[in-house]
């Protein structure tokens, strides 16, 4: 994708605006990206980011409970919401002629949830994160190994020691209080970051955003972030699991560069050719020619704000030699570095995997607002294919040597030999 003109502007009380023209289709998507996210939740009230993002759905000053949703729907919009570590994420993508209802209702809830947060909508929503976390977590089969790893891999207390889900206990704890606290200090216009991808025209739609969200006081100086840099792992720390899984697996954390230099493309890449798919690496090895493991699969979360990850999962019959055959191949990888076939493939893979995320105004919106959010700069995005091609097969080999190394991961072992 050719890099598209963007149109930034930056309103009195401080929220981003960013809009690209895309006339394809009579489309708008409207991405709204808040700097908050799990790493900001204090000690005992973990999960309150998420929370809350079910929380902005249940109404504000001028919209009724479910009223959001119905207005939504009833002018055909595809929407939903995310959190992660660090941000919470709000998206409506709707015909052209809707673009200011999608305005308003996101102006009215940044201005005005408090005056709708009841405890019987927190006790609601509260019980809905709550079977979620039993639904998606709890109840599935190595359901909470990332969370796990997690807290094996960040010491106690650190931003990322926990994951977006939360706990029961502190989801419990939760308070009215806490959520008008939480609402004050992290959901302000000083705080997001508001994308309009689509059918729209550039200067119309700042109109639009400075009519709607202009009169929205910019809120407190934000809270100063708890640092997230960790740096490689060393020396292997492993928790055997005794649970009831289909098979025994093994998994294994380990920490990368943070996101936003050059680092992380070749760490990136590095894994990809570890164990991106059918034709990586320990696929190779463990699935085809040892025949140890059923499925292999490795993949990164970026992280801005700290070390990124990157996580093998291998389900087999006998997790010890999993993670034998692992170290070997990361004691090869990091001696002899990829050749350029390897290369190559891991870069076209970066390019699709930058073209899927952009190809349609709604993941194009999400990529400008992240961009921006993260890095002050949205039309970064459009150097992603770039900067990885731009990766070299020597600079993947030091970043294996770096951050993959056969001694520097943590790692979950269910089942296994007794």
């Amino acid at each position: 994708m050719a890099e598209q003109p963007l149109h930034e502007h930056t309103l009195g009380n401080g929220l981003r605006v960013v809009v690209c023209e895309d006339h394809v289709v009579p489309l708008a998507a409207v991405n709204i990206w808040y700097g908050v996210g799990s790493r900001h939740e204090r000690a005992g009230r973990t999960g309150l980011a998420h929370l809350f993002e079910h929380l902005m759905f249940q109404g504000s000053a001028n919209v009724a409970e479910g009223e959001h949703a119905a207005l939504l729907e009833s002018a055909g919009a595809a929407f939903n919401a995310s959190t992660s570590f660090e941000r919470t994420n709000y998206y409506e993508t709707v015909p052209v002629s809707h673009l200011e209802l999608a305005l308003w209702l996101e102006a009215d809830r940044m201005g005005t949830l408090p005056a709708a947060l009841t405890q019987v909508n927190l006790d609601n929503q509260r019980d809905v994160v709550k079977n979620e976390r039993r639904q998606r977590y709890d109840n599935q089969p190595y359901g909470t190994a990332f969370e796990r790893l997690c807290a094996l891999t960040f010491p106690e207390g650190h931003p990322y020691a926990h994951t977006p889900i939360g706990s029961m206990d502190d989801l419990d704890a939760t308070t009215l209080e806490d959520c008008a606290d939480f609402f004050g200090t992290w959901y302000a216009p000083g705080n997001a970051v508001l994308s309009v991808v689509g059918d729209v025209d550039p200067a119309a739609t700042i109109e639009a955003v400075e009519r709607y969200f202009g009169g929205l006081p910019p809120g407190p100086e934000k809270p100063a972030s708890r640092p997230g840099e960790l740096g490689p792992l060393t020396g292997v720390r492993d928790e055997t699991l005794r649970e009831d899984v289909p098979s025994p697996a093994y998994f294994a954390m380990f920490t990368l560069p943070a996101d936003g230099g050059d680092d992380i493309e070749a760490a990136e890449l590095a894994v990809e050719i570890l164990g991106g798919g059918s034709g990586s690496r320990l696929y190779d090895r463990m699935v085809r020619r040892d025949q140890i493991a059923t499925e292999v699969w490795a993949g990164v979360t970026r992280l801005a704000s700290g070390q990124s990850l990157a996580i093998v999962d291998a389900i087999g019959p006998e997790p010890d030699k999993i993670a034998a055959v692992l170290d070997e191949e990361l004691e090869r990888f990091a001696a002899q570095g990829p050749d350029a076939d390897e290369t190559a493939r891991a870069t076209a893979q970066a390019e699709r995997g930058f073209l899927e995320q952009t190809e349609t105004v709604t993941g194009l919106a999400n990529a400008l607002s992240q961009n921006a959010t993260q890095f002050g700069d949205p039309a970064r995005v459009f150097t992603a294919p770039g900067r990885a091609a731009a990766v070299t097969g020597d600079a993947i080999k030091q970043m294996a040597g770096r951050w993959l190394a056969p001694g520097g991961r943590t790692a979950l072992t269910y089942g296994g030999a007794s």
